[in-house]
This record gives structure tokens, sequence and C-alpha cells, in this order.
């Protein structure tokens, strides 16, 4: 089967403009598929059920109340009834559906809808039970991946994961082992770059009110727990010799009133992309998250690399030379950063391996080419 003509059908429980990584990867396989001549929609939610076409990609929509996000930081969007009629109609007339994460009721009506219509699916499985401090959350994501998830990843032609932990986790949870499948997501190389100057730098930090000479260390994401933006405050202190900058939306009272600590907001992706030129260290001491998309934004942006030491990035044979692999441990992670302020030479040839890396292993292009052989059956089992 050739890829024009294609029908693809991917299915996240969100699409730009919200914000998050998830969605995403969704946005960039999307834009991919449809520029080798694949007819691609989305199915995801929105305020209110909509149609339209955005960069040759027909997204539909389907209401949902995203109160659960709003209220207690859960991003879980309750659909309307019209989510499985709509996943089947969609399903009937798709060569091959991708569904993103098995957590989602978006995710399940799609799955259901392509074992009804007997259309082939894949599963890209982003991250295993997340840390919530809430008990409940916590049963509820168990719940669900032992039932609905299980009966998704039993179906499905491939499994993607994108660490050795959740690839573990979803073997756990039904996936045969011969379909779970390795796939890094991609970045947009030409976006995420370095800045091409020192008087880039500065103009950055100008127009985003950064100051000019100090080292400035950049978290993005979700200001929540997993994240670890908690443990960035508890390790800097005004003598560590740098700044702190966050960027993204969640619990912004933590960052109020402390000297040596920025906040952008929560800034759209072209931002976000001059955010990371006008910082020199990228941290995210996360938990449970698989290899998150800013983790490979910040690598593309040349910023060295300062994480937690995931035994589920195993996959990557990160250099540890080149990249701060940590204990999520607050004075690990001060230790580190203040070595990284004090020592450019360390920065220059971190961030040289970093940029080099993403230009290997995320080639966006690959990443397509691969999706398109499992949506045809032509991959090697």
């Amino acid at each position: 089967m050739s890829t024009r003509g294609l029908r693809i059908l991917l299915v996240s429980h969100y699409y730009p403009p919200h914000l998050g990584g998830i969605e995403n990867v969704v946005h960039r396989e999307a834009r991919g598929l449809a520029a080798q001549g694949a007819h691609v929609t989305v199915l995801t939610s929105g305020d209110r059920s909509s149609v339209t076409v955005e960069d040759g990609v027909r997204v539909v929509r389907v209401a949902a109340w995203n109160g659960a996000e709003r209220r207690a930081g859960v991003p879980f969007p309750l659909f309307s009834p019209a989510l499985l009629t709509t996943a089947l109609r969609l399903a009937r007339r798709a060569d091959a559906v991708h569904v993103h994460d098995c957590l989602y009721l978006s995710s399940w009506a799609a799955g259901l809808a392509a074992r009804l219509t007997r259309t082939p699916y894949v599963l890209t499985q982003h991250v295993a039970v997340v840390e919530h401090p809430s008990a409940l959350v916590q049963a509820v994501q168990r719940a669900v991946y032992g039932a609905a998830g299980r009966a998704l990843l039993r179906g499905a032609r491939s499994v993607f994961t994108l660490n050795a932990s959740v690839a573990r986790f979803v073997r756990a949870h039904g996936a045969p082992e011969h379909r779970t499948r390795h796939l890094a997501n991609g970045v947009d190389a030409e976006r995420f770059r370095p800045a091409a100057s020192a008087a880039e730098r500065a103009a950055l930090r100008e127009r985003f009110g950064l100051p000019a000479d100090r080292v400035l260390v950049l978290f993005a994401g979700r200001l929540v727990p997993k994240k670890g933006y908690d443990l960035l405050l508890a390790a800097h202190t005004p003598d560590a010799g740098y700044d702190l900058v966050f960027s993204g939306s969640g619990d912004t009272a933590a960052l109020a009133g402390r000297p040596g600590v920025h906040w952008l907001g929560a800034l759209a992706q072209e931002d976000v992309a001059d955010a990371y030129r006008a910082c020199d260290v990228f941290a995210l001491p996360s938990t449970a998250e698989g290899f998150p998309l800013t983790v490979q934004e910040a690598m593309a942006s040349g910023l060295p690399l300062v994480t937690t030491d995931d035994p589920g990035y195993a996959p990557y044979a990160l250099d540890r030379d080149r990249v701060s692999l940590l204990p999520r441990e607050t004075p690990a992670l001060a230790a580190a950063l203040r070595a990284l302020a004090a020592d450019p030479e360390r920065r220059v040839l971190m961030g040289a391996y970093s940029r080099a890396y993403a230009e290997k292993s995320f080639a966006w292009d690959d990443h397509v080419q691969t999706l398109l052989a499992h949506y045809r059956g032509e991959a090697p089992r």
C-alpha cells in the first residue's frame, strides 16, 4: 500500500492549542504524515464540537468538560456521548488508527471503534502510572490500566514506547513483547536550535525581561510535583551562581518573591524555542515521564542537560560525561547546577553534545517513516 492516499486516524485526548507534550507530538506526527501524502484526521477534545482543517490535517473535536484539569491538575477531559459514534464513523473510513496513551476516554472509544470496524490500530504509550499526591488519582490510574488499558495494549498491531520503564510497564499490562517497539519522538531541529550569536541571546533575554549577566537555568513544563520544579526551588540559593527561569502553568505562587527566580508564563511553541536560546542550562528533575519532549527540545537547542537518572533512559545510550543524570535529590541537584554555573567550558562541551545527539537521533522524518511502515503492516516483526 502506498503512502499517498493512506487514511490515518490519530487519537489524542488533547491537541494544540492546548499545551502539553503528547499533543505536541501528535501535532508533529499529523503534519509529517500529511506531508508524505497521507490523509490525516485527528480525533480530540474541545470546548465544543467542531471540524476544522489545520496545516493540511482534518481536526475533529468532540465537546468535552475539562474541569478536572482546571480544578485538580488532572488532564482527563470528560467527553460528550457523541465520542463513540464519532470514533466509529472515523475508524470506518480509516486504513489505520493510531491511539496515543491508553488512559483516556478518547483512547478507549477509538480502540473499541477500531475493533468493531476491524481497522488495525497501533498505540503509543507515553508514560506508566504517574505519581500524584492524591491516593484516589493513583488508584484510578491503576484500575484503568488494569482493565481498559490492558485490552487496548493486547489488541494493538504495534505498541510504541519511549523508554525502557514504559516498555516494561506495557508488557506487564498485556502488550505482547514481539509487538513492542522503542520509538523516540522527533524534534524540529530548525525551530529548536542554538542561539546563532551572543547578540541573539542578549536580545532574547531583553525581550523576556531576563538578566543579561547571569547564568540562566531553564525549566519548561507544568509546575506540578512530578516535574520536580519544587526540587529546583529547594536547590537554589541566592549565592548559587545562577538564576532559575520557569516556563509553564501550575503552582506559580511558589515562585513569587524569590530572588533569582523568573517566570515567563505558559508560552507558545515558538516562544518556548526562544526561551531555550535565551538560557544556558536545561534542568528537569522529573519522575516517571518516559523521555520528555522538553528534554529533546532542549538538546536540539544545544543546552547542557541536567535531569533524573531514570533507568528507563537506557535505550538512548546517553554519554554520562556529557549529560548530568542525577538522583532525584536536592543536594545532588544543587551541587550539579552550581558546578555547571561555574564552568563555562563544560557547558559548551555538553551543549555541543546535546545538539549533535538530537540531530542524529530525533529526526522527525525517520519517526514518520517508521509509523508508516507499521500502519501498512510492513514493519518487521
